[in-house]
């Protein structure tokens, strides 16, 4: 097609403007591939949502991602409010096993038996196992460095060097490591100065978590150090920082960040809101991030089916919370976001930028694939 138009605009122009026409055709090509997806767009591009929890026996998750055009990442987590490790693991293989291609999953590890000097070992190859039945990732969690203690009482951090065998053998099976360390900048401060109601909400439901009410716990510093120590000593072990590596209040230290770990990306998991705050202030500069580290962002929500959750209910969020991120990120149109209380202007990044973020990242992380850019595999 690129080739008939220069032809076209060839025959048409005079031979004194054949120079400046080839150019504009060429610059009206590039044009269209730069130009954003509209809303019109949505269900027939396909996307790839790298953070839920399908925690439910019923498929209403992974049914909403097909009628959506989704690929998912269910990360197994070992949270007390999700089901056992073994129930998460044994429903993600399940779904995998039933949509492959569609469904993909990521293992974790417990605590459990921590301070053995066979823990290590073990545990290394429990995730071993769980690659060989189709795991693409393993998750750490945020127990690690603010809840999880040794037989001492010692808190113990992620860059704690008892970890040391088990990342590297996560980085020997070529696998990423998702790390969410920390919380929201929000849990350390109270509930009525956090920015957006989603983290006002979480944190009034989870005191435990809500690290305003735990002065003797580390602070946010302390766990942001611990995630980039961990990274600057596994230089080889590559790294997703989960909820924007818990950077999320501030693109500029987000870009710090992507610049000293070129190993990282991070994942959007729970966080559009704080993006979208920040838009707010500072429209030019969030859409200037996403551009410049537009390989290395993945799209996630966090959207999680538990057990006993309405399956008609949950499919009707879930399209709604995948429509209203799509009209944020692709297009420029604005819309109401209660979680901050205003009614941002989209990003309208441009075609080849979505379908990184949206998809092509996604597939190189975890995959391994190498697709060309704007590519629809």
């Amino acid at each position: 097609m690129r080739v008939m138009s220069i032809i076209a605009c060839r025959r048409a122009a005079a031979p004194a403007l054949a120079a400046l026409a080839l150019l504009g055709c060429a610059m009206g090509d590039r044009g269209a591939a730069d130009r954003g997806y509209t809303m019109a767009d949505f269900a027939s591009v396909p996307k790839f949502d790298a953070h839920v929890h399908a925690n439910s026996a019923d498929p209403a998750l992974i049914d909403q991602a097909k009628a959506d055009g989704f690929a998912l990442l269910t990360i197994n987590v070992d949270y007390p409010d999700f089901p056992p490790l073994a129930e998460q693991a044994r429903l993600a293989r399940r779904f995998a096993a039933a949509a492959p291609g569609r469904i993909h999953f990521a293992t974790t590890f417990p605590m459990q038996g921590w301070g053995d000097p066979q823990w290590p070992e073990r545990t290394s190859a429990a995730i071993a196992g769980a690659v060989s039945e189709g795991a693409v990732a393993v998750k750490v969690w945020k127990n690690v460095g603010m809840e999880f203690r040794d037989r001492s009482g010692r808190l113990v951090m992620v860059d704690d060097e008892g970890f040391r065998p088990v990342w590297q053998a996560i980085e020997r099976l070529g696998i990423p490591l998702i790390g969410h360390q920390g919380e929201p900048r929000n849990c350390w401060l109270p509930l009525d100065r956090m920015t957006t109601a989603n983290d006002r909400a979480y944190f009034a439901a989870h005191p435990q978590y809500h690290m305003y009410l735990h002065p003797e716990l580390p602070g946010y510093e302390a766990q942001m150090a611990a995630r980039d120590r961990l990274l600057r000593r596994n230089p080889g072990l590559r790294f997703v920082g989960a909820h924007m590596a818990s950077l999320e209040w501030s693109v500029d230290r987000l870009a710090a960040f992507l610049d000293a770990n070129p190993q990282a990306t991070i994942d959007l998991a729970a966080r559009m809101a704080q993006v979208q705050h920040q838009s707010v202030r500072d429209h030019a500069k969030v859409r200037e991030f996403f551009i410049r580290y537009q390989d290395r962002i993945l799209y996630g929500t966090d959207l999680t089916h538990g057990p006993g959750d309405d399956p008609a209910a949950f499919r009707e969020n879930a399209h709604r919370v995948w429509l209203s991120d799509w009209r944020y990120l692709a297009t420029g149109e604005a819309q109401r976001i209660d979680n901050i209380d205003a009614s941002p202007r989209g990003l309208a990044l441009p075609r080849g930028v979505i379908d990184k973020i949206y998809r092509l990242n996604a597939r190189r992380v975890f995959l391994g694939e190498r697709s060309q850019r704007g590519g629809r595999g």
